[in-house]
């Protein structure tokens, strides 16, 4: 007859599995998300706004992420992204977040120009918002996106699945199939209909 210190033992390695499977490893520190006015290559201009590339690898390095040679696949999640400033849809374009030339590529990344992110990751972690501004290389903050800032008749708005984010719109974790929208501009210049879903290709 087994002992009690055998069901014990054998409970805690079951335990210990559990712990480090991936499945159950999503609460792992998310990596840095510095002040973005301190990294380098950040475009403060009006969009819409190209991949800032030629600073890319010393941005990744003060966030804390990898300079990977390919894509990880031990986390690999979509969100898309609407930008409307004025009333107008800006681009989120292909590129962002891959340096072909120098043959690296971020956690985090865009492929087209669908509006689609790309999270594909070797570790299990959160990744944020203002990662993703950050690689893409747009200053990104509560009152400010590239050269639009807030004041007394422009407000800067984030919603997520249709709804207004309130808090740090840099610190949202990107989750599985999310709707983004940022919005800038007046309150007659905000869209009327905010997109809540997206149709992700097949397979995404």
């Amino acid at each position: 007859m087994k002992s009690k210190y055998t069901y014990i033992a054998v409970g805690i390695i079951v335990i210990a599995l559990l712990l480090i499977s991936p499945r159950f490893a999503t609460q792992k520190q998310v990596a840095t998300v510095p002040d973005p006015t301190v990294l380098q290559g950040m475009q403060i201009t009006e969009g819409p706004w190209q991949p800032e590339l030629a600073h890319l690898r010393e941005r990744l390095q003060v966030m804390g992420l990898p300079a990977l040679s390919a894509e990880g696949s031990a986390l690999h999640i979509h969100q898309h992204l609407d930008i409307f400033v004025h009333g107008k849809a800006l681009s989120v374009p292909a590129g962002i977040g891959i340096n072909e030339s120098a043959q690296f590529i971020s956690d985090i990344h865009t492929h087209d120009g669908t509006g689609v992110i790309h999270v594909e990751s070797p570790t299990i972690q959160s990744f944020t918002l203002g990662q993703f501004s950050d690689i893409w290389g747009v200053q990104f903050t509560a009152t400010s996106l590239g050269g639009y800032t807030v004041d007394a008749v422009n407000s800067l708005k984030v919603f997520v699945d249709g709804k207004e984010l309130t808090g740090d719109p840099r610190a949202l974790v990107l989750g599985e199939k999310q709707e983004i929208a940022i919005v800038y501009g007046t309150a007659q210049e905000i869209p009327k209909t905010i997109p809540s879903t997206y149709a992700f290709e097949a397979g995404l």
